[in-house]
């Protein structure tokens, strides 16, 4: 069995029996054919469906599909993610990262986020020039900038603390 949340808002239990799906205790009779690993066309209702998987990360179980002209946001759990949330072991999504270390020695640049600034996984936070090349410097994780301990022309070693988050 599966838990389908649609743009946290709609939650749906599916269950699939040969041609069948139970939505929600319900029987539901579709017809899908597969075009290829991402669109499929379905068959409810006499009403047809195109359906093409827009993205999916499989670490966080969630993503994005296009159901005819319109895309929905959705995390898909099964009943092992239940047991492990119950157990309160399913914290692989929220990562702590408390600080920011300097991956090489070098000079800072530009410093692109700024204290208390709420950044996005893969966000730019500052440019490091190391053997002459600009290497941008970007966030682990979605979090908030708490305090920053260096500023442009500062001249840092490896390991050495850039920045801090909340």
């Amino acid at each position: 069995m599966y838990h389908i949340q649609i743009n946290s808002e709609c939650t749906y239990e599916i269950q699939s029996e040969g041609k069948d799906l139970i939505v929600n205790g319900k029987i539901e009779s579709v017809d899908i054919h597969s075009v290829n690993s991402t669109i499929s066309h379905y068959l409810r209702d006499s009403r047809s469906y195109r359906t093409e998987l827009v993205s999916f990360d499989p670490v966080l179980r969630s993503g994005a599909v296009k159901i005819n002209s319109n895309i929905y946001q959705f995390t898909v759990t099964d009943q092992y993610d239940e047991l492990l949330r119950k157990l309160g072991l399913d914290k692989r999504q929220t990562a702590k990262v408390a600080e920011l270390n300097a991956p090489m020695p070098g000079l800072v640049i530009q410093m692109i986020a700024e204290e208390g600034q709420e950044v996005k996984k893969g966000q730019n936070l500052l440019i490091l020039e190391a053997m002459k090349m600009e290497n941008i410097i970007k966030s682990p994780a979605d979090l908030t900038i708490g305090s920053i301990k260096v500023k442009p022309g500062d001249k840092v070693e490896k390991n050495q603390l850039l920045l801090t988050f909340q």
